[in-house]
Order: C-alpha cells, then structure tokens, then sequence
C-alpha cells in the first residue's frame, strides 16, 4: 500500500503483456490520441456498449455532444488505467517484501515496514498522512496534470531514457493501443487482487504461499 501510493504519484508503468499490434494500412503521420479506434484490438474490437460513437443511438440528435461525452469517457479510462497500473506494481513490489526505508511517521514512531501489505495498509496510514495524498491527488489533478486535458498528453513524454521522446505514425499507434488494453488489464487485475482478498482475508504473497491463489485451496 505504501509504494503504491507513492507510484501513483510519480508515473505509470507497463503491468501485463503487450497487446497485439493493430495498425491500419493508412501511413499515420499524426495520431489523435482521442480517435476511437484508440484501444480496437483482436478479439473485443470496438468496445462501445452505450453506443456513444453511434449517431442513430444519439436521442437528442447532438452527435457532438454524444461524442464529447465519449472522449470524457475515454480520457476517464486512460487515467484510471494508469493509475491502476501504478497499483499492480505497487502491489507487487509490497507482496516482494520490497519497502521504503525509514520512518512514515517519527511523531507516532511508525516506519514503512510497519504498515501492512494489501488493502488494510490503507488503514493503518495516520490521518496525516491520507490528507497529504488526498491533497497532492489535487494537486496534480487540477493544476499539473489537468483533468480538462482529455488527450492525456501531458507533455512529459514516453519513458523512453536518453532518446527523444517523441513517437510517431505507427509507432505511436502501437504505443497508444497497448496503454489503453494494458490499462483495462490492470484496472481488472488489481480489482480481482483486492477482491481476493476480501474473500480470503490473505494478501497475494499469502494466498500464493497457501495455494489458496483463488480462493478456494487450503486456508
């Protein structure tokens, strides 16, 4: 819980395979990082329930508005892909027995180490300590990396060290498609981590110890 909170922070990171490459035959000179066919991959394809990109479901006859509401939507699932990215590695990085040195609190005497694994290290961070993450949250949120920004671009580039960072044509087609697919993984992993467990009452590093990965081996 600890680094991954301080992850979350400081940037995404890569948590599943990579996604098939689908690139149109078109050459790509330029990608809109808000074009719906960002994230159609084998085998879901487009994946539009509400039918936010189809006019003929529009009520209101305001394709626009219909389709403002999509890309709202679509910059909602980047970030929160991100952030549960952040989480995975977070959450593997704790279940390894790797923590951050030192004390999280001198005041109340507590060290890193002393806050537990899993979902019930929420609980276990002084009051203090929530505020600061809540408040650095709104920091970020409205003022370094605003919310309107609905492309995600927030200017910092694509991790990739000592080269220029920046992507083009197919390449960044690829890229894009991966963060979203690799994003909804992860939103799906760390959401069945935490429900696991709930239901086990065992953190991953337990349940993998145990063989109760799922649930339903020995307690």
């Amino acid at each position: 819980m600890k680094l991954a909170i301080a992850t979350l922070l400081a940037g995404s990171a890569a948590a599943f395979a990579p996604a098939e490459k689908t690139v149109s035959t078109t050459a790509l000179n330029s990608v809109d990082p808000l074009d719906p066919s960002i994230g159609v991959t084998a085998p879901l394809g487009l994946y539009d329930p509400l039918g936010w990109l189809d006019a003929s479901k529009d009520p209101a006859s305001k394709f626009a508005t219909f389709h403002a509401n999509f890309e709202r939507r679509r910059a909602v699932e980047r970030k929160h892909g991100r952030i549960a990215m952040a989480a995975v590695v977070g959450m593997l990085f704790h279940n390894a027995g790797i923590e951050f040195p030192g004390y999280l609190s001198k005041k109340e005497n507590i060290l890193f180490s002393d806050i537990p694994d899993g979902i019930h290290g929420l609980f276990a961070v002084p009051i203090a300590g929530l505020t600061q993450i809540v408040f650095a949250i709104g920091v970020v949120e409205l003022a370094i990396w605003p919310a309107s920004n609905y492309s995600g671009d927030y200017g910092t580039g694509y991790g990739r060290p000592f080269v220029p960072n920046v992507l083009e044509g197919e390449e960044l087609k690829y890229k894009l498609d991966m963060e979203i697919n690799q994003g909804r993984a992860a939103m799906m992993g760390i959401f069945g981590a935490m429900v696991g467990e709930m239901v086990t009452g065992q953190t991953l590093a337990e349940q993998v110890a145990s063989g109760n990965l799922i649930g339903y081996g020995p307690p």
